[in-house]
């Protein structure tokens, strides 16, 4: 069985109401953390930065605002399927980027062809692989704090 779903989408990178450029964005799903998608994004001049934040956040964002904290997503209009706005935050710095609905929910739909919602728990070794899964992502994250200080 395949172990996880991956796509590329093209997103804006909104720097300004004046300014945006688009940036390739990697989009990843893995079965090991059935409850997180993880976007890495592509940034000019910069290293790529990879953010991880519920599955289920990406899906209720396409049709209404949500998200607290450092993830806030929301449809753009209130037409069907419009496009999305991410807003990702650390401390005061922001990053407003602008996706397209479809091609979002054409992730989320073979993501839940691999895991469907609301079955993440049903997992075998959930509870191992959260484990390792949460050890990575602080390794990850410590290892970009030295790159970066």
């Amino acid at each position: 069985m395949r172990e996880s779903v991956q796509a590329e989408v093209m997103m804006s990178f909104l720097v300004s109401e004046e300014l945006s450029f688009r940036i390739p964005v990697e989009l990843r799903y893995d079965a090991l953390d059935p409850y997180a998608v993880r976007l890495t994004f592509h940034l000019p001049g910069d290293a790529p930065v990879t953010w991880a934040f519920g599955r289920e956040l990406l899906l209720d964002g396409i049709n209404k605002p949500c998200g607290d904290g450092d993830v806030h997503i929301a449809p753009t209009g209130p037409e069907d399927l419009s496009d999305v706005h991410i807003r990702l935050q650390v401390g005061g710095d922001r990053a407003l980027f602008r996706a397209g609905a479809a091609p979002l929910v054409a992730f989320l739909d073979r993501t839940d062809r691999l895991v469907p919602l609301g079955q993440e728990r049903n997992l075998g070794d959930f509870e191992e692989s959260l484990d390792q899964a949460l050890g990575k992502i602080l390794a990850d994250a410590r290892q970009n704090e030295q790159n970066a200080g």
